[in-house]
């Protein structure tokens, strides 16, 4: 199995920038995609961002013009960065992996929580 462990989260003031890492370990080999989503408070889990092994990638609306995903192989990490934070940003969000040729995400990290204040 993969484990995954987010980083980076915290208190940005609206406007400002951030960037999430997710370092993955354990079967490593069996990844082919890498991703971020988020659920606020009452919400249900929303797709963010996702990577595949090739490096193509794709965004949600609501973040495409303001988010960058990346991996770094070397690493075993996927980042997400983030600028020009808004309020409605302010979520958990997960990293996520999906190994096998399925289409859904089956391996998920704990979360690290983003908070944006107007």
């Amino acid at each position: 199995q993969v484990q995954l462990v987010e980083s980076g989260g915290g208190l940005v003031q609206a406007g400002g920038s951030l960037r999430l890492s997710c370092a993955a370990s354990g079967s490593i080999f069996s990844i082919r995609s890498m991703g971020w989503y988020r659920q606020a408070p009452g919400k249900q889990r929303e797709l963010v961002a996702t990577i595949t092994n090739g490096g193509s990638t794709i965004y949600a609306d609501s973040v495409k013009d303001r988010s960058t995903i990346s991996r770094d192989n070397a690493k075993n990490s996927v980042y997400l960065q983030m600028i020009s934070l808004k309020p409605e940003d302010t979520a958990v969000y997960y990293c996520a992996a999906k190994t096998g040729w399925g289409p859904m995400y089956n391996n998920w990290g704990q979360g690290t929580q983003v908070t944006v204040a107007s």
